[in-house]
This record gives structure tokens, C-alpha cells and sequence, in this order.
């Protein structure tokens, strides 16, 4: 059973991190004492419940709390061997656990502990940075909250941290908090609700003074020309500008990418002052930590030409990468981590937006949504004073902290599929659903494409949040909807490395029942259709310079022979001579053409319940209902032939145990003997 306190804390810490106006995305943490049962002894025993490392307090559960003995925790002060061996403290926190001790204890755990309240908050508030990184930050602290709130000069979270705090909260009886210098506010109180209510104060009466006293153009004048592009306009371009951009910044790892033309961003880089801003970098540790200490800015308004916006950020690219290296030297010693890349991970595109990367797409809109609180801070810190976020030399120390590497060791091995963008027409149901179903299984990010919005949406939820998949729809025969598909990947995820072309139909009639019509229809979707779709991502696939696979579903019927069926399987067959053509075309450029020939699939498919079913059972003379069981008979494993299983070969053909093989068309078919090939 959840103790009392626990159960008050997470409440409070759901409420907070459910308003960005309160904290980031996995910033801040919340903390509760209370007095539970000893086990072992069976007398009381006074404990600290705090939010774990790399939790959100949005989404904080019982499971992402570190529980503490608060009497050994405080006991630590005793052996504390001063700044420079402040990682050491957190180590020792283990000690400190009761019982299993839940999640594990951030470097905050000390201010949590240390400083004697019952309820203690750390959040990351914009209005609260933008005080703390204002050059007279304490001045304004003064003047914005009297004494109810104290100024912390900048300090790196730690130990020490939280002795300070704690010497204030004994020295200042009648404060409620802090404004911690360059970072962000804590605030505390006897009750949970008194110490939200004190957090919220603190963050309303900040952004309250900005907005009254601040001066109207915080970014400076509007620079000529660097005004936002139409909207319809600005897509485009972002669109056009994805694949370059996915290029560079995964020159080091491969990055999955994320675009925002929010208002916010357009308004920053509308103001003349952005270039100085954007280039004395964020300052609070967990925006620098998700988007490098600042951001690659393209310095050309949106009305240049595509071609010379791509030549200027392919030169500002290289002076980044120099421009990271010689920060990494001046700041790293022989104990430093290595280097882990040079390439931004946030780049400003004036008159466009902002594109941001990560590990995978959740991390890469995350990193987006923290610039976007860095724009907010300096916005209310130019209103009142002049923006000053703290020394590059401290943003190397936390960047480069061995506990960050720790950290980064915590996380799990990446899937198979992980940084990789698929795209797979005709998804909605059946075989294309069961690909990329499994593709998001394997951790690849998902564009599910089909003629029916509605499905295609519906079947992108079923697999997550818009993190994992969305759905678009897209008639492969109309080639404007083929390049929508496409952008949409671009725009959504920042690129695309594999796109299955799997939309199809079929009409089974005797060659002289097949009508001019019923061999178009069949051949502008499946033929025409996968040539539009290939052509469409190859142009993606080479400018990113990142290799990428092409997979055709074709059929067994691509090779075998059978009756009443000659333009269903002559359009296989166009299919299946496209992966040996297009292998050969586009080896050069890295990416790898493969076809898949399954036998029919009944169970789950689009194409069988729409009529070809019963076709191919009047042709075989069988019942309908028992055409998958006809369908396993003929084969040598006397197998059916499913989905998933067709969705498995996909899997093989894209990962990395295939990475050698292209031009090869893989038989899902249980075993045909008529239609092995050779």
C-alpha cells in the first residue's frame, strides 16, 4: 500500500509537471518526508521520498520514487569531503536506501533531504530561469519577491547544493524558496499543498512582473526579410531542407528528427537579436544537456534560395563541428568522457522553424520543447535585463559529468531498428499493418500510408503516441499524394531510411473477361504505383547520403503461372523486376532493394475480403472460408501463410543481419515448389 506522503507527492508532482509552464519534460523533482514502520525493528522510522533519476513529474508513479532513511541520509554531512569529490555523494546515497530504495537517487536527492521541510519542489519554471539568468538576477529577486524568496548564486546540483539551501531555509524562517542562479526555483512547506502553492506562487509572480514591467521588443527589431514564410510555403521548404539536415547532424550517429513552426520559434527568429542569443546558449543544465550549448542558426532569411540556404548550411555544419571540438579541448581533462559528437542537435532556420534531433523521436521533440523553453527564458530575461547564462566552462562540466555517463551506460541497448524512419504504404490493415507493426516493435519510427485517413490514423495509434508512428493518407496512384506521404515523414521524424511498398489489388478474371480498365487499375497501383513511391524516396534517400532499403511486396504469382489471373500477377511480375532494376541503380548510394513473394494471405487481408477471396475459391473450387486452409495444403510445410509471417521477413531484410544482400526476393510462401526461384 502507498504511504500517505508518497501518495500526496506523486498527486503534486502529476498536477505540476502536467503545466510546461511549471517545469520541462523530465525536469525538476518533488519530494515528501514521512514516517512508515521499520520491518526489521518495528519502530518508527522517518523517510525521504523523492523523485528518481530520469523520471517526468507528469507521468511520475510509485515506481519512479527513490525512497531513503532520512536519519542516514542527513548523517552524510558528517562525511562529505567538500566540492571537488562531490560525485562520491552520490554513490553513497545507496546506503542511505530502505529496503529496495526504488528508483535510482538523482543528484538532487541532497537538497531534498538536507533542506528541513516536509515538502520540498525543484522545478524548472520558464519565468523562474529567466530571473536566474538575468545579469542582475539577485537584484530582481529582491525587488520581485522581498524576502520570501532568497537568490542562490550558481552552483552546480550536488551536495553543496543542497547545504546551501538548507543554511538558507535555517537563516530565512519566513521564506517559502529560492531562485537558484542560472537554474531554475525550490520552493518548500509544512504541507503538500502549501508547497505547490508556494511553487506556483513563485512561478505566477515571476511571469507576472515580466509581463508588466518587460520591455515590448525582448529579440530586438524585426530583421527585413526574416519574416515567416506562408505557411503551406514554410513546409515545404522545411521539407525540402530535411534530408540535408539529417545528412549533417548524423555525421557522428544517426539522428532521428523533429520540425516545429511554432510561433514562438518564428517570432525569436524574426527579432535581430537572435544570433547573439542563440549563440550565448541555453544555461538551465537540462536544456544544454538535450540540446547542446547552442544551436546550429542558419544566417539567411527564409526568402533565399533553397540552393543557397543548403551550400551556407553545409559551411556553417563544418565551422559547428570545429567550433564544438575546440569548446570540448579547452574545457576536458585526461579523466573527461570522450567526445560525443560535434553535430547540433537543434537548428534554427529563419522564416522557417526549428528542427531538433535525438536517439529516437520522443528525445528528438523533446530537445524542440526545451529550446522552446530557452527562447521563453531569454525572452523574459531581455524584457527585464540582459540575458547572462553561466560560463561555458560550467556548461563542460555538466555536460561531461561522469554521473551524466553513468547515466547514459543506465540505458538500454537500442533495437535493431532504432534512428530508422519507415514508411509503408497500404498499411492500414492486413500485411502492410502487420509491417509496420513489427517495424515499430523493432524500434524503427512509422509513417503508415493508405487511401483511408481515418484507418491509417486509427492503425498509427494502435502502435503508440505520435512518437512511434502517425498515419497519412495517400493514393500511391496520384503522385502528389505519393510526395505528401513522403514530406510528412520528413516533417514528422526528419527523414526517412525505409520505405516498403506494399498498396495492392486485386481483380482475378479469365484473360478474355480482363478489361483495358482491370489491367490499369492493377498496374497504376501496384507497377506505376511502387515505381512513384521508390522514385519519390530515392531522391531522400541519397541527398541524406545514409544508405536505406526499398522492399517490394510482391508475390509468389511474380514467378508462378496460374489461370485467370493475368494482370494480377504481370503487375507482380513489373514489381518484382523493379527490385533487380533498382538494386542496381541505387547500390551506389548505399541503399539496399528487396522484394518478399508471399503465397495468399487470407486472415487480415484488405485485398481477399474485398472480393478476391471469393474469386480465387471459385477458381480453386473451394468454400471461401477454407481458402487460407487450401492455400496451406498444396505447400511443402502444409503451413498458412500469415502476415506477420510476410511482416518478419521484412524485419530480416532490413536489419543488419542482411546488410550485404540487395536484389533478392525472399519466398514467404510455405513452400511452392512451382514457384522457387531460379
Amino acid at each position: 500500500m502507498t504511504h500517505e506522503a508518497a501518495a500526496e507527492l506523486i498527486a503534486r508532482s502529476n498536477r505540476l509537471g502536467a503545466d510546461p509552464r511549471n517545469t520541462n519534460y523530465a525536469g525538476g523533482n518533488t519530494s515528501a518526508k514521512g514516517v512508515d514502520t521499520d520491518p526489521v525493528t518495528g519502530g518508527d522510522v522517518e523517510l525521504l521520498w523523492v523523485k528518481g533519476s530520469g523520471g517526468d513529474l507528469g507521468t511520475l508513479t510509485e515506481k519512479g520514487l527513490a525512497v531513503l532513511r532520512l536519519d542516514r541520509l542527513r548523517a552524510l554531512t558528517g562525511v562529505y569531503p567538500g566540492i571537488d569529490r562531490e560525485d562520491e555523494m552520490v554513490a553513497a546515497f545507496d546506503y542511505t536506501l530502505h529496503g529496495k530504495g526504488g528508483a535510482t537517487p538523482s543528484i538532487d536527492t541532497a537538497m531534498h533531504g538536507l533542506v528541513d521541510a516536509p515538502h520540498v519542489d525543484h522545478l524548472h519554471p520558464d519565468s523562474g530561469i529567466a530571473i536566474a539568468t538575468a545579469a542582475d538576477g539577485a537584484e530582481l529577486t529582491e525587488k520581485i519577491f522581498g524576502g520570501a524568496v532568497v537568490w542562490v548564486p550558481w552552483r552546480r546540483p550536488g551536495f553543496q547544493l543542497g547545504l546551501d539551501i538548507a543554511a538558507i531555509k535555517e537563516r530565512h524562517p519566513d521564506a517559502i524558496g529560492t531562485i537558484l542562479g542560472g537554474h531554475g526555483i525550490t520552493a518548500w512547506g509544512e504541507s503538500s499543498e502549501e508547497c505547490e502553492r508556494n511553487s506556483r506562487w513563485i512561478i505566477d509572480t515571476a511571469a507576472a512582473y515580466i509581463d508588466e514591467h518587460g520591455r515590448p521588443e525582448p529579440f530586438g527589431a524585426p530583421l527585413p526579410g526574416y519574416e515567416p514564410l506562408p505557411e503551406d510555403e514554410r513546409r515545404a521548404r522545411a521539407a525540402a531542407l530535411a534530408p540535408l539536415l539529417r545528412r549533417i547532424v548524423s555525421t557522428d550517429k544517426p539522428q532521428v528528427g523533429h520540425f516545429t513552426d511554432t510561433p514562438v520559434v518564428l517570432d525569436f527568429l524574426t527579432g535581430g537579436e537572435h544570433p547573439r542569443l542563440a549563440a550565448l546558449g541555453t544555461s538551465c543544465p537540462d536544456h544544454f544537456l538535450r540540446t547542446k550549448v547552442r544551436p546550429l542558426v542558419l544566417d539567411l532569411p527564409g526568402t533565399a534560395s533553397l540552393d543557397e540556404a543548403k551550400r551556407r548550411l553545409l559551411e556553417l555544419h563544418e565551422e559547428y563541428r570545429a567550433d564544438y571540438r575546440a569548446y570540448y579541448e579547452r574545457y576536458a581533462s585526461p579523466d573527461s568522457p570522450a567526445m560525443r559528437g560535434a553535430d547540433p542537435l537543434v537548428v534554427l532556420v529563419p522564416g522557417v522553424g526549428m528542427f531538433s534531433y535525438g536517439k529516437d523521436a520522443q528525445t528528438a521533440r523533446v530537445a524542440g520543447e526545451f529550446y522552446v523553453n530557452a527562447i521563453n527564458v531569454m525572452r523574459g530575461s531581455e524584457a527585464l535585463s540582459r540575458y547572462q547564462p553561466i560560463d561555458e566552462s560550467e556548461k563542460f562540466r555538466i555536460e561531461y559529468w561522469e554521473l551524466e555517463e553513468a547515466k547514459l551506460r543506465r540505458m538500454p541497448a537500442p533495437k535493431s531498428h532504432a534512428t530508422r524512419v519507415a514508411l509503408v504504404t497500404g498499411a492500414a490493415s492486413g500485411i502492410g499493418k502487420a509491417i509496420a507493426t513489427r517495424l515499430a516493435a523493432d524500434g524503427a519510427c512509422v509513417v503508415i500510408a493508405d487511401l483511408d485517413a481515418e484507418k491509417a490514423r486509427a492503425a498509427a495509434a494502435e502502435l503508440g503516441t505520435s512518437d512511434v508512428a502517425i498515419g497519412v493518407a495517400a493514393d500511391v496512384t496520384k503522385p502528389d499524394d505519393v510526395r505528401a506521404a513522403v514530406d510528412a515523414a520528413l516533417l514528422a521524424f526528419g527523414g526517412l531510411d525505409l520505405v516498403v511498398n506494399n498498396a495492392g489489388l486485386s481483380i482475378s478474371k479469365p484473360l478474355l473477361e480482363t478489361t483495358d480498365a482491370d489491367w490499369d487499375v492493377q498496374h497504376d497501383v501496384m507497377a506505376k504505383g511502387s515505381f512513384r513511391m521508390s522514385r519519390a524516396a530515392a531522391a531522400v534517400l541519397i541527398e541524406q547520403g545514409l544508405g536505406g532499403d526499398i522492399v517490394y511486396i510482391s508475390s509468389k504469382n511474380s514467378v508462378f503461372a496460374g489461370p485467370d489471373n493475368i494482370a494480377y500477377s504481370a503487375a507482380k511480375a513489373d514489381q518484382a523486376h523493379q527490385v533487380r532494376l533498382l538494386a542496381a541503380e541505387l547500390g551506389g548510394h548505399g541503399v539496399r532493394v528487396n522484394g518478399v513473394n508471399p503465397d495468399g494471405v487470407v486472415r487480415g487481408s484488405g485485398i481477399f475480403a474485398g472480393g478476391w477471396g471469393a474469386q480465387r475459391a471459385a477458381v480453386y473450387g473451394v468454400p471461401e472460408e477454407e481458402l487460407g486452409a487450401f492455400y496451406a495444403r498444396r505447400t511443402l510445410l502444409k503451413r498458412e501463410v500469415l502476415p506477420e509471417h510476410v511482416a518478419n521477413a521484412v524485419s530480416v531484410l532490413t536489419g543488419d543481419a542482411l546488410s550485404h544482400t540487395t536484389g533478392l526476393h525472399i519466398p514467404v510462401d510455405a513452400g511452392v515448389a512451382a514457384a522457387f526461384l531460379r
